[in-house]
């Protein structure tokens, strides 16, 4: 059921729209070297055969996963052949992520000389995975995942073909069981496809009608798309934290949701929550990093699927309670002048003098016993080395306990400033 023009696609409305650059390129024939970066079942591989029947260019495919570096060059030589009799090669590149720096880098010479028409397929983000070099001479194209009204488009084709998909077969099957297949297929027309086949077999001891009964057996794991290193990864992590600083605890618990059903290791997500509740929550509600330590505790002595739902507490708390970066704020910021100021001398008031030569060399000499002082604050006694002056790093938010913790320190710092004042 693969398809056999630009016009049997389904999904890519974006790229592939009529007068699109990129369809354009392809029905003259006049197409380029490129990078084809989406999920699984989209139509990289499609795509890339289309750009060869059009261009009328011999199409070979390698695997990135399957071949090495004498494949690739054996390869590249026949490509180089084809050139000089003057036919042309689109070289498919499947996962090409997988190839390492040398074996990317052999094919530019080619690229540049035009031998070959270099299409490469991956499901990762090509900033990180592959050369700025190859990047460099290829476009990036950008495919979606595809949506179920279009799956069901195609399903309803191969039902419909008799040459090439179930057509002539007497296979009976609803919308809505169409719709559950779709659904089921998570985006993946490839998966779609398999997983109507597979129905359509079932189906036959029952008359040729896909029934309820049939579907169950067919969807019986429906899993999602998820990869534990992979760009996705990334991205639902990323959408699960900005949802927790968003205070949006519905968001939040579907993200977490997601995560666990696609097989991410709930410890990854216990860590990642504790951090949230530092960075984000931080001193606006100091519960939050105890209630995150306990809810990985819990989730350790109970393991899935009952110690899960400590963690999804922790989700719906995190996203719900008051926040403040304050705190990691101050933090970036101290750290900026460690480095900028470097090795700055401990103030000798500062300094403990357990020895006669300590305190003949004015070690401690001046330091006032806060314990002694009126409140129990030595206000006009700097704690800073000499050299830099008093800082302020930390600055509260109105949220949360920070609003107390900001009232307090605003008084403290403008009665540390007057008593400094006065002393000069």
């Amino acid at each position: 059921m693969r398809p056999a023009s630009l016009y049997e696609m389904v999904g890519q409305r974006r790229l592939l729209a009529p007068g699109s650059a990129l369809r354009r390129a392809v029905e003259s024939g006049n197409v380029h070297s490129m990078v084809l970066w989406g999920p699984p079942g989209c139509g990289k591989t499609t795509l890339a055969l289309l750009l060869a029947r059009y261009a009328e260019a011999e199409f070979v495919a390698i695997s990135a996963v399957l071949s090495g570096l004498p494949q690739v060059r054996e390869v590249l030589a026949e490509a180089e052949q084809r050139f000089n009799e003057g036919r042309r090669t689109v070289l498919f590149v499947d996962e090409v992520h997988r190839f390492n720096k040398v074996q990317q880098d052999a094919f530019l010479p080619h690229i540049e000389r035009g031998s070959i028409l270099f299409v490469g397929a991956t499901t990762e983000n090509p900033s990180f995975e592959l050369n700025s070099a190859l990047l460099s001479r290829c476009r990036v194209h950008v495919l979606e995942a595809v949506s179920q009204d279009d799956i069901i488009e195609a399903l309803k084709r191969a039902l419909a073909d008799e040459s090439r998909g179930l057509g002539g077969q007497g296979i009976e099957v609803d919308d809505e069981r169409l719709r559950e297949i779709a659904g089921a297929a998570d985006g993946d027309v490839r998966r779609g496809l398999t997983l109507l086949e597979i129905a359509a077999e079932l189906a036959a001891d029952e008359g040729g009608r896909i029934t309820q009964t049939t579907q169950v057996q067919v969807l019986a794991d429906r899993t999602r798309r998820f990869d534990k290193q992979g760009e996705q990864f990334y991205d639902q992590i990323s959408a699960l934290h900005k949802s927790v600083r968003s205070s949006n605890p519905d968001a939040a618990l579907y993200w977490f949701t997601r995560m666990l059903d696609g097989g991410c290791d709930p410890h990854y997500l216990a860590r990642r929550m504790t951090r949230m509740a530092v960075e984000d929550v931080g001193l606006a509600d100091p519960r939050a990093l105890q209630m995150a330590i306990e809810a990985w505790a819990t989730y350790d002595r109970l393991g899935s699927p009952e110690g899960d739902l400590a963690l999804a507490q922790l989700v719906i708390y995190l996203a719900s309670c008051a926040k403040s970066n304050a705190g990691y704020v101050a933090f970036k910021a101290a750290q900026a002048d460690v480095r900028e100021h470097g090795t700055q001398d401990v103030p000798l008031h500062l300094r403990n003098a357990p020895t006669k030569l300590m305190k003949e060399l004015g070690y401690g000499t001046g330091y006032q016993y806060d314990h002694d002082a009126p409140d129990g604050i030595a206000l006009d006694q700097t704690a800073f080395p000499d050299a830099m002056g008093e800082r302020v790093y930390y600055e509260p938010v109105e949220r949360g306990l920070e609003i107390k913790l900001k009232e307090k320190l605003d008084r403290l710092r403008a009665a540390r400033e007057d008593a400094r004042g006065k002393k000069r």
